[in-house]
């Protein structure tokens, strides 16, 4: 099986570009849209502002949902402070320190984009001396530097400026020769661009899936409640997410991780052992592995009360939720895992 790997680190450039904290993912959703068409996919959008892409199978009385999301992690303002600094609340977990330093994107409710910088209120050793080395980073002292003419509120806010206007990191997506995958909002863009990568697949190789196949990109996951349609057809549900890698954890960057549970409970040892099976039988390197700090799209499914089985797979991710990383090996056994999933 030979996946175009070029086609999905390219793609995972491309949607890097365009800012998707929870809440304000517009643009990426029509950007995944336009792809999915693209590669000759329906697609519907949700209330909410999610995408769907459908590919009928053999059976079209049992559908499977495969899901990812575009969301990411973000800021936005909280307070726009007397000095001309902007006070900002978290979209998502995250450390403040992994933003420390991090130029930014502030986007207006017009549209307008400012640039600036994640700072400590303290930051300079020369005139605080050892506070910046030793303080706790927090929402209290963490500000954003304005690259504007600004000393005060006032002229932040006739530049367009008001609370509650997202704020997006700059992500330094870095591909290297030998296959890593360095950058910001692996968690999921990575997955997007692996259920791209299947779908392209899909279409080169003539592919009519065992059953109807819904990709579900989901655009309010980190912030726990992405998905909200699911047909009365669909039996299973598989969340493609990250698998975390690092101190205690199995996965690794390079295998495709499958949980066995997160923190929201254990995942069907059934469904679990399908999935299983089906790398041991085509030779795909997996791992499966627990996450206790995070729930994923499928879980949240869970909790919904539908009798629909759910699984979560996905690549392998050092330093999650952080400047994060992993390697094409990892994206192209997920997407073999699932590629031969759908064909049954």
């Amino acid at each position: 099986m030979k996946i175009d790997s070029e086609y999905m680190t390219e793609y995972i450039k491309k949607i890097m570009k365009t800012d998707s904290p929870a809440g304000d993912t517009g643009e990426a959703v029509s950007e995944v849209k336009k792809e999915f068409e693209k590669l000759g996919l329906k697609c519907t959008e949700t209330n909410k502002g999610a995408v769907i892409a459908t590919v009928k199978g053999k059976n079209d009385n049992v559908h499977k949902i495969i899901s990812a999301h575009i969301d990411t992690l973000g800021l936005m303002v909280k307070e726009i402070k007397s000095n001309g600094r902007l006070k900002l609340n978290q979209l998502g977990g995250f450390s403040w320190p992994s933003v420390e330093g991090e130029n930014v994107r502030i986007k207006t409710s017009e549209g307008k984009i400012y640039t600036g910088t994640v700072l400590p209120d303290m930051a300079s050793v020369h005139i605080f001396g050892d506070i910046p080395r030793t303080a706790v980073r927090t929402e209290e002292n963490m500000e954003v530097r304005l690259d504007e003419n600004v000393s005060n509120a006032d002229e932040v806010k006739k530049l367009g400026i008001e609370v509650g206007d997202f704020v997006s990191a700059e992500t330094r997506t870095i591909v290297t020769e030998n296959g890593y995958i360095k950058s910001r909002y692996l968690d999921d863009k990575a997955a997007v661009a692996i259920v791209m990568g299947i779908c392209r697949y899909i279409k080169e190789n003539s592919i009519i899936p065992a059953y109807t196949t819904h990709f579900y990109i989901s655009n309010y996951e980190e912030v726990g409640h992405g998905v909200s349609v699911i047909t009365d057809q669909t039996d299973e549900f598989i969340a493609i997410d990250i698998g975390t890698v690092g101190k205690g954890q199995n996965s690794t960057e390079f295998a495709v991780s499958i949980a066995s549970r997160d923190a929201f409970g254990p995942y069907d040892f059934r469904f679990r052992k399908k999935l299983t099976d089906i790398c041991q039988k085509n030779n795909i390197d997996y791992r499966v592995d627990m996450y206790n700090r995070y729930g994923s799209d499928a879980s949240k499914v869970a909790q919904t009360g539908k009798d629909v089985n759910y699984a979560l797979v996905g690549p392998g991710v050092d330093a999650t939720h952080h400047y994060e990383r992993t390697h094409i090996k990892s994206l192209e056994n997920t997407a073999k895992l699932l590629i031969k999933y759908i064909e049954g």
